[in-house]
């Protein structure tokens, strides 16, 4: 289903990012999309995003609304038309706002679980925490800084940057297909975190991830982007 082109600002996104196993990844991700790798691995993370006067586009900002929001991701490519597109395969989405809970597949695509979200950011530095509806649980806390994780897979800014800001069409479960929405950010730039403590209770799950399968890689930060959400064509899942 299409939804309105959807206009906002992300106040701040945190992306935290993990290696992974692609044997295991493939195991849990639906047919026709399949991992993209890295560097012969797996990547899969966390978004965590705050966003701003979200209203479908050519609405004042006044009828906007404010969420916290969680996104599990897995970067993903699939076959299209005969070409190879890549984007993100998003397993499950946590809100603060109840009314995304009561809509998703019609605001925002996919369903929603609704969180608690505890968040203290200040000079630099952020915890943010939330337990969803099902017990699902995220903690960080990191800093900014200046300096990439130079234990990072992708080894420069400049390429994590890269490979993030290719993957801007993510797909999620909703009944029988996968909907589609595309980022449009006006301007992209992301910038590194020093992270002191993440926690996902998602990825720890060792009955989807066993032990050693999934490895903390980089954490990235975003602020103050004006964007669109723009609804994409759904893809049907195979009958079973």
């Amino acid at each position: 289903m299409k939804i309105p082109t959807i206009h906002g600002y992300i106040d701040r996104r945190i992306l935290i990012n993990f290696t992974a196993d692609p044997k295991v990844v493939e195991k849990i991700i639906p047919f026709p999309f399949r991992p993209k790798l890295y560097k012969e691995k797996a990547i899969v993370g966390i978004c965590l995003i705050r966003l701003k006067h979200i209203k479908p586009k050519g609405l004042p900002d006044f009828l906007g609304v404010n969420s916290e929001n969680g996104a599990h991701r897995i970067a993903v490519e699939w076959d299209e038309n005969g070409e190879t597109k890549s984007g993100v395969y998003i397993p499950r989405r946590d809100t603060s706002l109840k009314l995304n809970t009561l809509v998703g597949g019609r605001i925002f695509p996919g369903k929603h679980y609704h969180a608690k979200f505890n968040v203290n950011e200040n000079n630099g530095n952020y915890h943010i925490d939330f337990k969803s509806s099902d017990e699902t649980e995220i903690l960080i806390d990191a800093s900014e800084t200046n300096v990439f994780n130079d234990n990072s897979i992708f080894q420069t800014l400049n390429n994590v940057s890269d490979f993030f800001e290719k993957g801007d069409l993510g797909y999620s479960p909703n009944h029988n297909k996968f909907e589609g929405l595309r980022l449009k950010a006006y301007h992209w730039e992301v910038r590194p975190l020093d992270v002191k403590n993440v926690r996902s209770s998602f990825f720890e799950n060792e009955e989807l991830f066993p032990e050693g399968s999934v490895t903390f890689d980089n954490a990235l930060l975003m602020t103050n982007i004006e964007h669109e959400w723009k609804s994409e064509t759904d893809k049907y899942k195979e009958p079973m």
